[in-house]
């Protein structure tokens, strides 16, 4: 483990990151009042803990987004997981491995095998952490909603979220309803059928995937339309899966804490309430 700045970086695999090989590509970062990372090396999780006499045992892995090709890690991540902080709750940034690297030997698995790493890493270490193992769930803002929705829906034995909070989230890679460079940046340009339909979320909800919360505005026509969360929520209902959305008549798309926007800025106080249910 290594120190941050403010939070706790923990290599997803420090004895070797599987499906990779050795390129010459460097990560990216680029600092604004963002920070957005791309071409990423060697996956990462950033723990950032409450204080202990707030602590309430809940951890939340963050995917930020950015289309499969870059990552939103400030605004979609750590602002998050400071806000989670604020109510008791251990926030935990995950930095994964985004399918265009050149790195990759199967890319379209890795973003899901470094999310699943990330969960199993969380729960060996929910002592020193102070979380319950049983409270561990998964959030992803719009590509990394689909990041999110694949692990709610396509999760092996030991990797399954407790809950799942999905971001204006892509959740189809059919043509129709999804969000093109998503889909083109995991998938390929020209994905057959069957890949098609194992990565649409949609398809894949079971009566086993964990309680989940969505939030979408319902002008985000430029980029994730809003009938990804509409699909969702409906195969949700009918597999008796425990559900909660809300939609916001304006927003678009990557609006974030949304702080300053008059009532959509309340999403996340809805968020706290569901996940306060949870408990």
């Amino acid at each position: 483990m290594l120190s941050a700045q403010e939070g706790i970086v923990v290599k997803l695999w420090p004895d070797g990151i599987p499906t990779q090989q050795i390129v010459q590509e460097e990560e990216n970062v680029i600092v604004t009042d963002n920070v957005r990372i791309s071409n990423v090396q060697d996956p990462t999780i950033e723990v950032f803990l409450p204080d202990r006499s707030e602590a309430n045992g809940q951890a939340v892995i963050i995917c930020p987004g950015g289309s499969y090709k870059w990552q939103s890690y400030k605004k979609e991540g750590v602002d998050m997981a400071k806000k989670l902080n604020a109510h008791g709750i251990v926030g935990i940034v995950l930095k994964y491995r985004l399918p265009n690297s050149k790195s990759l030997i199967e890319p379209q698995k890795a973003p899901l095998m470094d999310a699943e790493q990330a969960i199993r890493i969380v729960r060996s270490t929910a002592e020193e952490w102070e979380i319950d193992v049983n409270k561990v769930g998964v959030m992803g803002f719009s590509a990394g909603g689909h990041l999110a929705s694949t692990q709610a829906t396509h999760f092996s034995e030991d990797s399954r979220p407790d809950f799942a909070i999905l971001v204006y989230p892509v959740i189809s890679m059919k043509k129709e309803v999804t969000h093109g460079g998503s889909r083109r940046n995991l998938l390929g340009e020209n994905p057959d059928q069957g890949r098609i339909k194992y990565y649409s979320n949609e398809l894949q909800v079971s009566t086993n995937t964990p309680p989940t919360f969505l939030v979408h505005a319902s002008n985000d026509k430029a980029a994730v339309v809003v009938k990804n969360s509409l699909l969702f929520y409906e195969e949700l209902v009918k597999n008796d899966v425990t559900a909660e959305m809300h939609l916001y008549p304006t927003g678009g798309h990557g609006f974030g804490l949304a702080l300053g926007k008059g009532h959509l800025s309340t999403w996340s106080d809805r968020l706290m309430e569901w996940l306060t249910s949870l408990n």
